[in-house]
């Protein structure tokens, strides 16, 4: 039986188009990169991966821990909301019912979208934190006290008056009837050990809050494709997940609070380029996506004061196609990734469902995309991936977030630099 999904345009006529999604689908052309992706397999029982590993010797260390076997789940809804956003980062919900998201460059915005697609102006008050050039957007995320407080949090990138800078995380507070950001302030600077001559490559930025309020955020490593040590080294803040409080200083409970010649705000480190970020609403555990380089993509259980390898330990070999380092999968005091995808999907932004919109999907954890043009969802149990399911992958875009609203819709972020960054935003309703 065809699966069916219904892409609706929001427009005046609201004219719905009907596609139908192949059990086999055709090859799907190159991406923007010119690289082609084929389609993943759907097989019951059998993974959606069928290329060989770029990491030729590589083995799974435990059952499932990648090519998971493929199960389908329910038929589903498409619905395109706006197709008018350039290169948007990430989705928030606003009490209102209507959507804050941020645009990454160049420069980068924050908007309101309605929920029939209405976007408006860029929102004000930014203007102080690009004084050095344009500034480049990552994620959003609402104060857990934001139904009194009105506050937001938010990362960004942007050029200092010597050399680059690392990634910022600042806060503000949201007047939405007039469109602007008051209060704006920088609350943490990433401290970077070297000068990096990388503008917008490997920022990390996605931001997590915890139950105590705190903050984790994401950094990646910025390594310039060339893989390097800065991750190992907590002397800085390169390939870390950090943890502070809403006012940027360090929080009560990190493990390196005392330690000399390590910073304070680090949680976990051995992080190369961070993705997606995200609490399990179920465990309340947290978790993280991340790039590697020519294989070696993971999802991560992230923990307390735990090094998670890179670049002394990959399921990824270099670009050039040479080993990394020596070349291992395993060391001991190092983390294996819950999940790996090799070759890479070049996984996004990250999302639990614990709706009751599907039911079947209540122990998933949806994974954009980008390399892969898809939105991938696993199955966990007991913290071990037992199930994998490529969806959307007949728009071929590439995914950049995925969220889950509070009833359960699940809405993406997708983005197109190869049609001069137009990118759209959906939902996604049982069918």
């Amino acid at each position: 039986m065809l699966r069916k999904f219904l892409v609706m345009l929001t427009s005046a006529a609201a004219v719905p188009i009907v596609v139908h999604a192949q059990t086999e689908a055709p090859q799907r052309p190159a991406t923007s990169d010119h690289r082609s992706f084929p389609t993943p397999q759907t097989v019951e029982g059998q993974p959606i991966e069928t290329r060989p590993p770029e990491k030729a010797d590589d083995k799974p260390l435990f059952p499932g821990q990648t090519r998971a076997p493929y199960h389908r789940g329910p038929d589903y809804k498409l619905t395109l909301i706006t197709d008018k956003l350039h290169l948007p980062w990430c989705i928030a919900f606003l009490p209102s019912g209507k959507f804050l998201i941020t645009e990454k460059e160049l420069p980068g915005a924050m908007r309101i979208v309605s929920v029939d697609g209405t976007i408006s102006s860029p929102l004000t008050g930014m203007e102080a934190l690009a004084e050095t050039g344009p500034l480049g957007l990552l994620d959003v995320a609402l104060d857990p006290q934001f139904s009194t407080n009105k506050r937001v949090f938010f990362t960004f990138f942007n050029r200092e008056k010597e050399g680059y800078s690392n990634t910022f995380v600042a806060r503000a507070t949201l007047d939405e009837a007039d469109l602007a950001l008051k209060e704006v302030a920088i609350i943490f600077r990433g401290t970077p050990e070297h000068e990096i001559k990388v503008f917008s490559e490997k920022q990390g930025g996605r931001i997590a809050f915890g139950g105590d309020g705190n903050l984790f955020v994401s950094m990646g490593d910025r390594d310039k494709n060339v893989p390097w040590q800065v991750a190992q080294d907590k002397g800085n803040d390169l390939g870390k997940i950090i943890h502070i409080k809403p006012d940027g200083s360090p929080a009560p409970d990190n493990p390196y609070l005392n330690t000399p010649g390590v910073k304070p705000e680090i949680w976990a480190y051995g992080i190369r380029s961070p993705e997606g970020l995200a609490f399990d609403p179920k465990t309340g555990k947290l978790w993280e996506t991340e790039h590697g380089p020519r294989g070696g993509d993971e999802l991560n259980l992230i923990e307390r004061g735990k090094n998670y390898g890179w670049p002394v330990i990959t399921h990824g070999i270099d670009y050039p196609g040479t080993p990394i380092g020596e070349g291992i999968t395993a060391k001991e005091g190092m983390e294996q990734p819950v999940y790996y995808w090799d070759p890479v999907i070049a996984p996004s932004g990250l999302a639990f469902y614990r709706g009751r919109l599907f039911p079947q999907w209540k122990d998933s954890v949806f994974v954009g995309a980008l390399r892969g043009q898809m939105l991938d969802r696993l199955t966990l149990k007991d913290d071990r991936v037992v199930s994998e399911e490529a969806l959307l992958v007949d728009l071929k875009s590439r995914i950049r977030d995925v969220r889950v609203a509070p009833d359960g819709t699940v809405y993406v972020l997708t983005e197109n630099r190869a049609m001069g960054g137009t990118s759209a935003f959906y939902k996604i309703t049982p069918n």
